[in-house]
């Protein structure tokens, strides 16, 4: 039975090991701004791509 003794040591460090790691954000304050507002002109485009379709069906049907 030793495999299973193996298995559940195995299992107890990486629990210790991802108990440890930091789970915050590692980005600085100059880089998350620019990936927050990157990822907002993302959304943004995307809004108004949709915008866009909705008024063309909109046109279309009538």
């Amino acid at each position: 039975m030793a495999r299973g003794n193996q298995r559940d040591k195995a299992r107890e460090k990486n629990q210790k090991e991802m108990a440890s790691r930091k789970k915050s954000n590692q980005l600085s304050g100059t880089e998350f701004q620019r990936t927050k507002e990157d990822q907002a002109a993302i959304m943004r485009a995307k809004q108004a791509a949709a915008d866009a379709r909705k008024k063309g069906e909109g046109s279309t049907k009538n």
